[in-house]
């Protein structure tokens, strides 16, 4: 059972930032809320007191999406569901419609936020790799001296480890901050049986941008989950690929590349075989996702 001595619903920033700080150890922020209650279920935490929730679902400045300057800033409250069902997000962030369809199932979609899914700072988190590959930025927000104050990292920086981040006491994630990317083609791929309701052992995330003829690669975007204590942004892969022409064979020599990035320390051939696979799936369908663009294979031609 989860009970708690005081439940606050701000619906201000400021208002969130002073109930938090000043929250007694043990308190707990939240906004889906989608982990907390699978935690403090009977058998894996027991009963379980909370000093007081601070639950920031009502907080404007947490709402909505806006872009400038070829980048788009998701509000802290932005659910996955989001990503399936806004034809702004989905336009400008190719790899999330992908990555939501896996993560969990309709009824968590509406409730799970981005931001909360990177406060969790799990290394099988299904939106780290995507966030990565989109150079993902988070800032949060403290109150210093009366004043709100702000800092912003990469999310490979904002996450220290497994469960380990760079938030102090007092400071909340009010927002996280992408390259919007439309034109590009993107993918997602994870382990596992099923659509949804899967603990990932491995993911990743893919961004390709074909040029206009369709036969090279313009640009890739690649990173992975699951195979570190941090979201790992396959940057050698993506030099080697961008300006060649696109090929299984090219395709074939990034992914085997890839593996020599996995870093898990369990089950580290499976999880090598693994990423091969994933990122030559990835790729590909990246590029069979690719709009406006009819994608050329070197070798169906020579064929």
């Amino acid at each position: 059972m989860l009970t708690c001595d005081t439940y606050h619903l701000p619906t201000t920033l400021r208002d969130a930032l002073e109930l938090w700080s000043e929250a007694p150890e043990g308190s707990r922020l939240v906004s889906g809320a989608t982990d907390i209650l699978p935690w403090a279920r009977e058998g894996r935490a027991g009963d379980v007191h909370i000093p007081s929730f601070v639950d920031v679902t009502r907080v404007a400045e947490f709402e909505g999406h806006s872009l400038a300057n070829g980048r788009i800033t998701l509000g802290a409250n932005v659910v996955y569901q989001d990503f399936l069902t806004d034809g702004v997000l989905k336009h400008l962030l190719p790899c999330m419609p992908y990555c939501a369809i896996w993560f969990a199932d309709d009824q968590i979609r509406e409730q799970a936020t981005l931001a909360g899914n990177l406060a969790n700072a799990s290394p099988v988190a299904d939106g780290t790799p995507a966030v990565a590959a989109l150079n993902g930025a988070v800032e949060i927000a403290r109150l210093e001296d009366g004043e709100i104050k702000t800092r912003r990292f990469t999310v490979s920086d904002f996450i220290l480890g497994p469960g380990r981040t760079v938030l102090q006491p007092g400071e909340i994630i009010t927002s996280v901050s992408l390259d919007a990317l439309a034109g590009y083609g993107g993918s997602f791929q994870k382990v596992g049986q099923r659509r949804s309701l899967v603990i990932s052992i491995a993911c990743c995330a893919a961004l390709v941008k074909a040029d206009s003829t369709g036969r090279v690669f313009d640009d890739v975007r690649l990173a992975l989950g699951g195979v570190g204590p941090r979201p790992i942004r396959l940057n050698a892969v993506e030099s080697q690929l961008r300006g060649e022409r696109i090929s299984r064979r090219t395709i074939d020599r990034a992914a085997q590349l890839a593996a020599d990035e996995v870093a898990s320390r369990s089950r580290q051939e499976y999880r090598r075989s693994v990423v091969i696979g994933f990122v030559k799936a990835g790729i590909e369908e990246a590029l069979e996702n690719q709009p406006d663009v009819d994608v050329k294979f070197e070798e169906m031609e020579n064929a």
